[in-house]
């Protein structure tokens, strides 16, 4: 990582299962849209320990998720890292099963006083996880109001996002 990256857009997800491959997705648009220097992408899949890695050392991390939380499909939330990075606790975390909150435990524990100034969370209500499926048309417009938040933030350059920390669509 080089001092000019001031933030990391990390999207989480699994591009095989339906609306789970939301943040994948929306990194590959950043990407083919281009990036503004300084800001860096990754996808972050299902590989969470090596997302926790990524952050070493990047004053702002950004992940972005599918979710389940019973709201309206495509409902979007934002979430202050510092809110979550404690749960679940690092005790019985395996591999198998190695979510973004997951990610956030590690690499603060990892870290240490490189884990990053600002993490914030996006997560996007998921609607279907069908093996195989594209996103549904509520998850990919919500993907597209989150890319547009992302791209103002990226304009400021100083990526402060004054949202509240509910539900934004």
């Amino acid at each position: 990582m080089t001092d000019a990256v001031h933030t990391l857009v990390v999207g989480c997800g699994n591009l095989l299962r339906g609306d789970d491959a939301v943040g994948p997705i929306l990194v590959r648009h950043l990407w083919d849209q281009g990036v503004p220097h300084g800001v860096r992408c990754a996808d972050g899949g299902t590989g969470g320990m090596d997302v926790g890695f990524q952050m070493r050392g990047v004053p702002h991390v950004i992940i972005v998720d599918a979710c389940t939380s019973g709201s309206e499909p495509g409902a979007i939330f934002r979430l202050d890292g510092s809110d979550v990075e404690h749960l679940p606790p690092l005790a019985g975390i395996n591999l198998h099963a190695f979510r973004w909150d997951h990610a956030l435990a590690f690499a603060r524990w990892a870290l240490k006083e490189e884990y990053p100034a600002r993490v914030d969370v996006w997560l996007i209500e998921a609607e279907q996880f069908a093996p195989g499926a594209p996103l549904s048309p509520s998850v990919e417009r919500a993907m597209h109001a989150v890319i547009a938040r992302l791209r103002g933030e990226f304009a400021n350059n100083d990526a402060s996002v004054t949202a509240d920390r509910s539900v934004l669509a």
